[in-house]
């Protein structure tokens, strides 16, 4: 390293306050530790997320103390010294250290704190954020990411579609543009500390259920429930909000109920995962559920597997969001509808189209944002249902500007506890959707990386030599990265039509991981019931065919 990046490496070392990390970066050869100081943490989709370790490229105490003296001034500035904020964590490696900082820091910067003592789900944050009017909200999490990692997410306040919604364009830049400019010798660690749990966060988790229970009501209910919290923090809740239901015949899974950061039973803390459900699906076979219903680790996604064609199976995002839609749209009125207007609901440029069926049919106004929650939420006025093929979903936007796992759980079990007592189950739900609207199916393929270059390489060759046709249809190219409007990204989406079939790819970069991501989804047109078996495996055939080819069109050439 040149004498520049020696001081920059002595003078992080110098102002870190964890021993820890401290001696890690000690320990670190001149070529890593080159490494670890060429970048830093930048805000992604969902904030900041990365290793926990020492440096500014990673999760640790001086990157949390260094982003919250960069929030707290830009908090300032934009006129909102002294207000309430609400910080919050999860269960996960350094976490509960990480939170302590970052509610020191706003405390010595003169803000009104509300700090959860104790792990809490992350839709719990942002409920807690809407409700207090707080000018922002830190959730330290990162989600379902592997065990080595953590993060930041920031929440702000605002007007009726804003407040305790995620950070948007430029406020996460400006922040950034903070960071950078504070020197890291003139940080002090947080002089401000919690003496005893703060009463307002013991009442908003209780105001959280309250909420959850006035908008699902209750029932005397004989439904089985299978659930797992996957290791994370929603198991506790979850219980208490499907009991406030009417909901009470619940079988957990014990391997995976208790907060463990380390994830022991799964190779991935993501429900979406191949194997991640595997012992929530034995356990609903076993007990014969009605549903299963698994959370992520901060409870802020929702899995449900159900029986469907004969066999236990977890429903896609895509699926779970058709039903939740249907059952949403049934309701005459919402308190989150406008006057006059058609309520609205919202999903993602890389979920399905089926939505938008589902929509129409219902009288309903329905629109695509970009790929995260921070933008869902803000779809438009009159929202009443959000989701994103990520197994997110916001049911209760007046209430939780984000997804909500927990909410979401709730809702699932009310709707197959209703087609329980109609003599079926989500899978006949399911299968009235595709009978009305077409068999939708929809799947992922993700192409990892070696470097951004690899990433860029792909992206480029897609919108320089697009493939004329896919599994035989011919498609058209739209490059977003083109578009002039609020849907302008760095994607590339190919659609082909042809006589009894629709087919979509869309590639993008993801927001967290190094891999270029590719959606895929076919749609056989609608036969009634009586066609649906044989379009349901047309529809599988199909997509098969489209993973292969969407493999070879990620091929680093």
């Amino acid at each position: 390293m040149n004498t520049e990046h020696t001081v920059a490496v002595e003078e992080w070392i110098a102002a870190d306050p964890d021993p820890l990390t401290r001696a890690e970066l000690a320990g670190l050869d001149p070529s890593s530790l080159r490494r670890r100081f060429a970048d830093r943490l930048h805000f992604g989709t969902a904030g900041l997320r990365g290793p926990v370790r020492g440096g500014p490229d990673g999760m640790n105490r001086l990157v949390v103390i260094h982003t919250t003296t960069a929030l707290a001034g830009w908090l300032i500035d934009a006129g909102h010294a002294g207000g309430v904020v609400v910080v919050g964590h999860d269960a996960r490696h350094g976490s509960s250290s990480f939170a302590a900082d970052a509610a020191g820091v706003l405390g010595d910067h003169g803000f009104d704190v509300i700090g959860f003592a104790t792990p809490v789900p992350t839709p719990v944050v942002a409920f807690t954020t809407r409700r207090h009017a707080a000018v922002a909200g830190v959730m330290i999490t990162a989600s379902h990411n592997p065990p080595a990692d953590n993060g930041y997410k920031v929440y702000l306040g605002g007007g009726p579609m804003d407040a305790g919604a995620q950070i948007i364009p430029p406020v996460d830049a400006e922040i950034e543009e903070r960071i950078a400019r504070i020197g890291v010798g003139s940080l002090s660690v947080p002089t401000t500390s919690a003496s005893a749990p703060d009463p307002r966060a013991l009442d908003a988790v209780e105001a959280y259920l309250s909420r959850v229970h006035d908008r699902c009501g209750w029932r005397p209910s004989n439904l089985r429930v299978a659930l797992t919290p996957m290791h994370g923090v929603g198991g506790d809740l979850a219980l208490r909000a499907l009991a406030a239901a009417g909901v009470d015949d619940v079988v957990v899974v014990d391997e995976q109920f208790a907060p463990d950061p380390d994830f022991p039973t799964v190779a991935f803390p993501n429900p979406e995962e191949p194997g991640a459900a595997d012992l929530l699906l034995a356990l609903a076979r076993r007990v014969d559920a009605d549903i299963a219903i698994a959370l992520d680790p901060d409870a802020d996604r929702c899995a449900v597997g159900a029986v469907v064609d004969g066999r236990w199976r977890m429903l896609t995002g895509d699926e779970t969001g058709a039903l939740l839609a249907t059952a949403a749209l049934s309701h005459r009125d919402s308190p989150n509808d406008v006057a006059d207007e058609r309520p609205l609901v919202a999903t993602t440029i890389v979920s399905s189209t089926l939505l938008g069926r589902v929509a129409e049919a219902a009288g309903a106004r329905h629109t695509r944002t970009l790929t995260g929650f921070k933008w869902l939420v803000r779809a438009g006025e009159g929202l009443r249902y959000a989701y994103e093929e990520a197994i997110g979903h916001c049911v209760d936007p007046d209430a939780v500007r984000d997804k909500d796992g927990i909410s979401a759980a709730v809702s699932l079990a009310v709707l197959a506890h209703e087609r329980k007592a109609a003599g079926n189950g989500l899978g006949a739900a399911l299968d009235e959707v595709f009978a009305r609207h077409g068999v939708h199916r929809t799947g992922q393929v993700s192409i990892r990386t070696d470097t951004a270059d690899d990433i860029t390489a792909i992206m480029t060759r897609l919108r320089t030599r697009p493939p004329a046709t896919l599994c035989g249809t011919d498609v058209t190219r739209t490059d977003f990265a083109t578009r002039t409007d609020h849907l302008q990204t760095d994607a590339v989406e190919f659609v082909g039509h042809a006589d009894d079939h629709d087919l979509r790819v869309i590639v993008r970069p993801s927001g967290t991981e190094p891999k270029v991501k590719f959606y895929l989804e076919v749609v056989v047109a609608a036969g009634g019931h009586g066609h649906l078996d044989a379009d349901k495996h047309r529809a599988d055939t199909l997509l098969g065919d489209l993973r292969d080819a969407a493999g070879e069109l990620g091929e680093l050439r």
